[in-house]
């Protein structure tokens, strides 16, 4: 029997928990870091603030480790004793009193406190600390945390997220008023191109929380304001709108625009979104090979406006040709042929995160920590000297954290700062409105939208006539019909009703969401979903040295009509797979367009200032390790540059991006270049 509100679609690669073995086994980061995203599921949706909450604690957890040598600090710059006791239980001692002062605290007013708090107890128990023990003098590493934890408590407040008055917004205003859900069409919407809110009767979150007033206010516009991690003062503009000079980090420039100069290209990214909601029924007939040797390895346009030429837009998908082998095997990749409705539905709900979710940035936290137990040497950058696991986690989770917390920091300024709408707004305005295709035809109006045959189309007394595919549709003749998913309200029971796809007016178009959630409460542009992937993944593939999963491959099981939580699914068991970070991440931003929530020109541009987010989060988490760079060229980390690292060069001589470790010059190709380098480090390697 299930309990589909509280199956976990936890939107990564392990389970709620460690199983008891491996939890016993695990450092004390790591088991702290898996009582933060358990929090995290069990407190509010909000990303930006587990973004923020995910690298504090994580930096918190590094400063408490370098606090007994090694490194520089990332907030609190303290030096403590082992004070009779191992330098590895100082440590860990250390580290857990600063992450259950942080956890306390950002977690008070949390739905899930009371669960919660008595885990932190009992595991701050495990490494011999108490929470009544708050004192502060001397280097004991129970001091050296109260002391760590206090400071961030004291001064991150002021960080510009508002979080003394729970993170409410101080100037960013709604120019729309709602757009009533239940009702059908959007017959007031004076600026188009704007972000709108939604009225709904209840609003449920993405973590399962009732928001009893409806739907909420936008969530973050004010985000550009807060201090990065890695980013500085060169990558933010501001924007002037509405009177407020607003901060942009890694500007990607203005969306396109409704009724504007790139009026088309953003007609074309919503005529994507109604597509591809027609690609949702499992019952089509349409199988796709969602193996890697078909999906990923997909060339991404080199500027992101040209994201038209990406997709093959009438069938879904990239155009990519996926992977010829799993290098980590040498043989190809096993085909793993699945309903295309199945699929989508599927990925639309695995990587929306909810309910019960911890978020996009906590999900690429769950990711590493799966990664992570897959790695039989535990490198930085897959070279140097195999790491102990403790120094390897608090280094891993200070990188991911810091590109976490500046992903959020780029897309909720680029949100705050364009405030532009969301396609449900836009598509019931235009298709409320008529089609815009032919003068000479009904219903015509320059707001309307484009008509696409057997996609988006006009009801006629033809087309509405018995037996024909818009008969259902009869008495709404002159009106817009699209083929797309049918919507919650078809839906009785979601554990055993399924809406599949159909002609509706468009005027009723939803999103592949729940009726309680429909889309969320924030901008669209960009997407945060394809900004946090993006960044994750190419953190991940240069702190392992390795483009692939661990063996060549990640995957995650969706049951047979186990998985779905608002309608039954999938009719097959679905196995979700990836062979490298980037198609995992390619994959993120493609489930948006499915479920209805962003359309391509938000997925590109995301995807482009993620790549720019991990690069500088990359190399100012180096400057914290304080890890040299004449080290990097000992490739297999056995202390010295010489001619046992030139082999993984002469192996992969040529290739691009998916072996970062030869890659030394960081050019993207392994060549002369890199040859270079390591004989410009001949020698000892000094850490």
């Amino acid at each position: 029997m299930r309990h589909r509100e509280q199956i976990l679609v936890v939107a990564a690669l392990v389970a709620a928990f460690l199983t008891p073995a491996t939890w016993a086994q695990a450092t004390a980061a790591a088991r702290w870091n898996e009582l933060l995203i358990s929090s995290i599921r069990k407190d509010f949706a909000r990303p930006p603030v587990h973004a923020r909450n995910l690298f504090h604690i994580s930096a918190g957890m590094w400063d408490a480790w370098r606090a007994f040598g090694g490194g520089l600090p990332c907030f609190v710059d303290e030096h403590g004793s082992p004070e009779g006791m191992t330098l590895q239980a100082a440590r860990e001692q250390a580290i857990s009193v600063v992450t259950y002062r942080l956890l306390c605290s950002r977690f008070a007013a949390s739905p899930g406190f009371g669960t919660m708090k008595p885990q932190y107890d009992a595991l701050l128990a495990e490494y011999g600390a108490v929470g009544t023990d708050t004192h502060t003098a001397g280097t004991d590493p129970v001091a050296i945390g109260n002391r760590i934890a206090a400071a961030m408590l004291a001064a991150l407040p002021n960080d510009g997220s508002n979080e003394p008055n729970n993170y409410a917004n101080r100037v960013y205003a709604p120019v729309n008023e709602p757009m009533v859900v239940s009702t059908g069409g959007n017959p007031l919407m004076p600026y188009q191109n704007r972000w709108q809110p939604l009225a709904l009767s209840s609003y449920v979150d993405q973590q399962g929380n009732t928001i009893p007033t409806g739907f909420p206010p936008f969530q973050s516009p004010e985000w550009g304001w807060v201090t990065p991690f890695s980013l500085t003062p060169a990558d933010r503009t501001y924007r002037l709108r509405d009177a407020v000079n607003w901060p942009i980090w890694l500007d990607p420039g203005a969306p396109p625009e409704f009724m504007g100069a790139t009026n088309s290209t953003f007609r074309k990214g919503m005529e994507v979104v109604l597509r591809w909601s027609s690609h949702l029924d499992p019952t089509d007939g349409v199988t796709w090979d969602i193996s890697p040797g078909t999906m990923g390895n997909s060339p991404e346009p080199s500027v992101p406006s040209n994201w038209i030429n990406y997709y093959d837009i009438p069938n879904g998908r990239p155009l990519g040709t996926g992977h010829a082998v799993n290098p980590a095997t040498g043989l190809p990749y096993a085909p793993n042929v699945v309903p295309r409705g199945d699929f989508t539905r599927s990925l639309a709900e695995f990587w929306a995160d909810g309910p019960t979710s911890e978020t996009p940035p906590g999900h690429w936290f769950s990711i590493l920590n799966k990664v992570r137990d897959r790695l039989s040497v535990r490198r930085i950058g897959g070279r140097g000297p195999a790491l102990d696991p403790l120094e390897w986690d608090v280094k891993a989770y200070l990188l991911l954290g810091g590109a976490m917390h500046d992903a959020a920091v780029c897309a909720w300024s680029i949100k705050g700062g364009y405030d532009a709408t969301r396609p449900i707004n836009i598509i019931r305005y235009m298709t409320q409105r008529g089609q815009t295709s032919s003068p000479g035809a009904g219903s015509f109006s320059p707001l309307g939208i484009e008509l696409v045959p057997g996609q988006i189309e006009l009801v006629t007394a033809a087309s509405s006539a018995a037996g024909q595919r818009h008969a259902h549709l009869a008495g709404n003749i002159g009106q817009i019909a699209v083929l797309a998913w049918r919507g919650p309200t078809v839906i009785s029971n979601p554990a055993t009703d399924t809406a599949g796809v159909g002609w509706i007016l468009g005027k009723y178009w939803y999103p592949y969401q729940r009726p309680t959630f429909v889309t969320p409460p924030f901008a669209g542009y960009v997407s945060g979903h394809s900004t946090y992937s993006r960044a994750a993944a190419e953190v991940l593939t240069t702190l392992t040295g390795d483009a692939f999963f661990p063996g060549g491959i990640g995957e995650y099981l969706c049951a047979q009509n186990q998985f779905l939580v608002f309608e039954e699914g999938p009719s097959v068991d679905v196995r979700l797979q990836w062979a490298t970070y980037r198609d995992a991440a390619e994959q993120s931003g493609l489930s948006r367009i499915w479920g209805g929530i962003h359309p391509p020109f938000d997925d590109m541009p995301g995807r482009a200032v993620g790549r720019q987010v991990a690069m500088r989060a990359w190399s100012h988490a180096r400057e914290i390790w304080n890890t040299p760079e004449s080290c990097d060229a000992d490739i297999n980390g056995d202390g010295v540059c010489n001619g046992g690292d030139i082999g993984p060069i002469l192996s992969l001589w040529g290739s691009v991006g998916d072996s970062p470790a030869p890659d030394l010059n960081g050019d993207g190709v392994i060549g002369g270049a890199d040859l270079a380098v390591l004989l410009g480090a001949w020698g000892p390697c000094v850490r």
